[in-house]
Order: structure tokens, then C-alpha cells, then sequence
């Protein structure tokens, strides 16, 4: 699904398409042509077209994503976890500063599942990332779930093959939510980085032995002045527990990093590590195999979310939901008969 090849020579002869919308009409060739040049305003708009929820927009915005494909897939991407407090987004400036100076296009998505409880989304990227929100060769793109965990798998992932096609070849998601989101996010990406803090110990009793299982890296955070000591006593407890979890990734054993944005040490040496990451799933396939598990949780993810949406959009269909509900708080039916007879039903006999 995700081509490997750049397709700017293609794009100057595609149509010139327009799609007609309740304001102006959208240039679709112009818009992809203006991502595929690197414009950060163009790709900023497609992925506002892409995170519309109006059903005129959606045709336009898979059209595009369309258009762009054949120049996606060139990024390594990486997801970033941590507790809080852990210094995730300070790190993510000060590693996306570095990788820019290096001659690298960075690009942040962040991902907060929670932020459906409200209906928001982490609107404070850009002032948590000052520095590098100003950087004319970084992109920091806040990721709203519209909801629902499937709204991370569609935009969130539709987002990032809008960057790649920009150019941006490290993208950076960061999981801001708890939960589910880190198992979300590592589907998603190429390499996952758990931040921690020191006290390896003391933090293991509250983590999930699942979330350390998930990490093909472990950074030990805010490793500096007095808490240096004690952050390199925790990188050794984190190696030797390594040896005792479940592989994150076949023939690679999870590494565990000291790390000081203030002080920024350890972010080369944490660059070189998902490097020499990358070139030795490449040299087993396996890369090639991730990038296609990827897809295959995008593609039913979506046939997921797709069949819920055919489900609630049934005319009568949320009425029958909301009987069948009161039935279950009043004890007259069970859960699996309740749903038995939901699909057996045609929503418009409980009008």
C-alpha cells in the first residue's frame, strides 16, 4: 500500500481536479504538488482535510492521500511512551533539534486516546515544543481520536503518510494518553522507545510488564547532576531485566540508554541505536515485515470502525441500542442475548 518511490516527477501531470465544498473549492493536484514540495502550510491543510469529519470531505481527502502514496514509506518511524513526568516531550524537542541540525526533517504526532473523554486534543504541543515548533525543518501536528482508539489507527496514520510524502523522514508519535495507546502507537511505528525514570525498582512495581515488552529501547530520563549516579544504576537494572522479558522484536534485545535533554547526552547515542536497529531488520526482512503488519492492522482497524459506523448509521438502529440497554439495567435479558437478537432484529421494528 505504501510505495517506496518518489512520485514528484509524477505529479506534474496529474489532472487538475477540484472537489466542491460548502466554502471554496479545494485544487487538489495543487495541494498534493504543494506537499510533495515540502510546504508546510499545504500539508497542514491536508491533514486538516483528512481529519474532517463532513462526509463531502472525505472523497477529497482520500483522493489525495491517493495522489501522495506512491511517495510515502521512506520515514523510520518512532513511537515514544513514558510515565508521567517522565520528560517525553522535552526529549522529543531536544532529539528533534539534534536530528534537524544532522540534516533531518522531523516530524511530531502526538496521540491521546483520553482526550475523547472531552472531545479536545492536546492543543499544547506546540508551546510544550517551542524550539523545535520554530524549526523550519520539524512539523508538530497534534493527533485528535475524534472519540474513538480507531480514530488514532485512520489519523494518526493517514497524517503520517501525508509527512512522509512531505519529506519528513524521522516522525515522532507520542502516546500523551495511558492505556491502550501505547499498544496503538506500536502498531503504527518501526521503533518503540519507553522513557523511564530513575529508580528502576520502585517504577516496575506501578508499570505493565506488557508496555516493557512493547519497547524495542528504554531511555533513561533526566540522567544529570545529582540523579546521574542513580540513572546509570537503573540503565543496569533495566538490561539485566531485558534479558528476562519476551523480545519487543525478533533477534533484537531491548537496550536500555542513560539520557539528559538538559544536558544533551545520550541523544546520539539513542540515534544510533534505532540506526543500527534499522539496518539489522532490514538485513533479516523483517523491517519489510513490520512495515506490512502495520498496514494489516490499519486495514482491519478500519473494516472495525467501518462496521460500527454501518451499524449506528441504520435508521432506528441507536433507538433499538438504547432499549435493549434498559432491558440489561432491568434484568430482563442478558448481555449475549441481548446483542443476539440486536442483529437478528431490523432496527426499524423497535420504533
Amino acid at each position: 500500500m505504501e510505495g517506496l518511490h518518489s512520485s514528484h516527477d509524477g505529479m506534474k501531470s496529474v489532472k487538475r481536479r477540484k472537489f466542491k465544498r460548502n466554502k471554496a473549492p479545494i485544487e487538489i493536484g495543487e495541494l498534493a504538488k504543494g506537499i510533495s514540495e515540502g510546504s508546510r502550510l499545504s500539508l497542514a491543510k491536508g491533514i486538516t482535510l483528512l481529519e474532517s469529519l463532513a462526509i463531502h470531505d472525505k472523497p477529497v481527502g482520500q483522493e489525495l492521500l491517493r495522489m501522495l502514496l506512491p511517495s510515502t514509506g521512506n520515514s523510520i518511524r518512532i513511537g515514544v511512551t513514558g510515565v508521567p513526568g517522565a520528560g517525553k516531550s522535552t526529549f522529543i524537542e531536544a532529539f528533534g533539534l539534534m536530528l534537524t541540525k544532522a540534516g533531518h526533517k522531523v516530524a511530531v504526532l502526538a496521540v491521546d486516546p483520553s482526550s475523547s473523554i472531552t472531545g479536545g486534543s492536546i492543543l499544547g504541543d506546540k508551546t510544550r515544543m517551542e524550539l523545535l515548533a520554530r524549526d523550519s525543518q520539524a512539523f508538530i501536528r497534534p493527533s485528535p481520536t475524534a472519540g474513538t482508539l480507531g480514530g488514532v489507527h485512520r489519523k494518526t496514520r493517514e497524517t503520517m503518510l501525508l509527512c512522509e510524502a512531505a519529506g519528513y523522514d524521522v516522525i515522532l508519535v507520542e502516546t500523551v494518553g495511558v492505556g491502550q495507546s501505547e499498544t496503538a502507537v506500536r502498531e503504527m511505528t518501526d521503533f518503540f522507545l519507553l522513557l523511564a525514570l530513575t529508580g528502576a525498582g520502585d517504577e516496575l512495581q506501578g508499570m505493565k510488564k506488557g508496555i516493557m515488552e512493547l519497547a524495542d529501547g528504554i531511555i533513561v530520563h533526566k540522567a544529570d547532576g545529582d540523579n546521574l549516579r542513580l540513572a546509570n544504576k537503573t540503565v543496569r537494572e533495566y538490561r539485566q531485566l531485558a534479558h528476562f522479558l519476551q523480545p519487543a522484536t525478533p533477534g533484537w534485545t531491548t537496550r536500555a540508554l542513560p539520557v539528559s535533554s538538559l544536558k544533551e547526552t545520550g541523544m546520539l547515542e539513542t540515534w544510533v541505536m534505532i540506526k543500527e536497529f534499522k539496518c539489522l531488520m532490514e538485513q533479516s526482512n523483517y523491517w519489510t515485515d513490520r512495515r506490512q503488519a502495520q498496514t494489516r492492522s490499519w486495514f482491519y482497524s478500519m473494516i472495525h470502525d467501518h462496521l460500527i459506523d454501518s451499524f449506528y448509521a441504520e435508521p432506528g438502529r441507536k433507538l433499538q441500542v438504547s432499549n435493549f440497554e434498559q432491558k440489561l439495567l432491568n434484568g430482563q435479558v442478558t448481555v449475549a442475548g441481548a446483542v443476539k437478537e440486536l442483529f437478528e432484529q431490523s432496527p426499524k421494528k423497535s420504533d
